[in-house]
């Protein structure tokens, strides 16, 4: 167990429930994280996401400003993948900055679209919309 409580609670901030429009959307705030702490927050987005009934879950993941590296690209695919079932739609922000390598791998290893919005705002909209 994690016995820093300071970065374990600065954690469960990144990963909330927010509600649009009378939905609730999974917030998965990476931006300006280190590696490390994508690595920590990737693993509580799976844990998070498994628990709920599959095809339910809307997720905003926002990357501005994150610093991805080789390694949490690895485990963001495989983290991607083993949520499918249970993602209905995912929205990315802020990934403009995100090597279109990775970005392109995301897509392709997850077998998903994962479209990316300007604004938080046109995310929401598009995630809540059918």
């Amino acid at each position: 167990m994690n016995t820093d409580d300071t970065s374990s609670g600065l954690l469960d901030e990144r990963l909330r429930f927010v509600k649009h429009k009378g939905q609730a959307i999974l917030f998965i705030d990476f931006s300006h994280c280190t590696p490390k702490e994508m690595l920590l927050l990737l693993d509580m987005v799976r844990t998070t996401i498994a628990r709920h009934a599959p095809g339910s879950v809307l997720t905003l993941s926002d990357f501005s400003g994150a610093q991805i590296d080789k390694q949490v690209a690895t485990r963001a695919k495989e983290v991607l993948v083993l949520d499918r079932p249970y993602v209905k739609r995912a929205a990315f922000l802020g990934a403009e900055n995100l090597p279109k390598v990775f970005y392109e791998h995301f897509k392709s290893f997850s077998q998903r679209e994962l479209p990316i919005f300007k604004t938080r705002e046109e995310a929401m909209d598009w995630l809540v919309g059918e």
